[in-house]
């Protein structure tokens, strides 16, 4: 079976003091990989450098985040009133169902930044779901020469209790200069490899730092080979998400309208528009949001300008 690798496309995160991170999903080839629907992987950055995280209250709907660190430390806070570090090591998700917003900042006590946020998209019997917020360790093990830090479902004997509404696994995994390992895999998932350091061959398989492997379904193991360097990958899988999904900005939807439906929604409610609740004085506030100071600094994000043309779903 071959291994089809997708390279990263830099993208601005934030308002104006955007931080540069490397984005593979979605892409041209893959709106998803089991229900994971986004991936963000960013540094290691020298805060000193570039400002650090600084993303302003924002909204979500019909999605998980998923927040992992490699170095460094992130502030949460969200309208269902959680406010919670995000340390390397501890797994912290945020599912957004109905509707949520918060902010994400990185800590006067961060000097590098590193990590990933991923996203995971709900299936239509739980997307409306009441929003919430937890934190897990995640679990150790090892496999041949490769140490893993599972931080959603279970991977090589090790399991997280983290909340998912669809078959799903995450976990980082590091291997020495050289080192091999045989992964193992449930056939029934695909299953997609980030490289953050190093170099691998994946049976056999160049894949570069940035870059990410799609390994379709019908594998029972994938063998990875360190280079000349230590190597650290995120390892994500899941099965195949059946339904057709509709991305745009922070919304998880799907069709056009219902995405119509949460930009104004989320403009009613947020304030990031100046003037804009004046002018809608007498309408009802939307529940959808909740609260979105977040004892932040600064107005909430705008929501973009739509496109000039009907928004169309995806499938995988």
């Amino acid at each position: 079976m071959s291994i089809h690798v997708i390279e990263a496309r830099e993208v601005p995160l934030g308002g104006p003091r955007a931080m540069t991170v490397h984005r593979t999903l979605p892409s041209r080839e893959r709106t998803t990989i089991g229900a994971w629907c986004f991936i963000d992987h960013y540094g290691p950055a020298d805060v000193s450098e570039t400002g650090g995280m600084h993303v302003p209250p924002h909204p979500h709907t019909g999605l998980q985040t998923v927040s992992w660190l490699f170095d460094g430390e992130i502030e949460h806070r969200d309208s269902v009133g959680s406010h919670a570090f995000v340390h390397p090591g501890t797994l912290n998700l945020m599912t957004a169902g109905h509707g949520i917003s918060h902010s994400e900042v990185s800590t006067a006590a961060t000097r590098i930044l590193h990590g990933v946020q991923l996203w995971v998209a709900l299936p239509d019997a739980a997307r409306d779901t009441a929003p919430h917020f937890e934190s897990h360790d995640a679990a150790r093990t090892t496999v041949d020469d490769a140490t893993a830090a599972v931080f959603v479902g279970s991977f090589a004997g090790a399991e997280v209790a983290a909340g998912a509404y669809s078959p799903l696994v995450a976990a980082e995994l590091a291997l020495p200069a050289g080192g091999v390992a045989d992964l193992p895999l449930n056939p029934d998932f695909e299953y997609g490899v980030l490289v953050d350091t190093g170099r691998v061959l994946l049976d056999g398989d160049p894949v570069a730092r940035t870059e990410l492997a799609y390994l379709d379904t019908g594998r029972a193991s994938v063998r990875v080979t360190a280079g000349v360097e230590p190597v650290r990958l995120v390892l994500i899988g899941g099965t195949p998400f059946g339904e057709k999904l509709l991305m745009w900005w922070n919304f998880a939807g799907r069709d056009h309208d219902e995405i119509v439906a949460f930009r104004e929604e989320w403009r009613k409610e947020s304030g990031a528009e100046p003037g804009l609740a004046d002018a809608r004085e007498g309408e009802p506030a939307s529940p959808r949001f909740g609260a979105t100071d977040h004892h932040y600094t600064g107005r909430p994000l705008p929501a973009p300008e739509l496109p000039g043309v009907r928004l169309q779903p995806r499938s995988r």
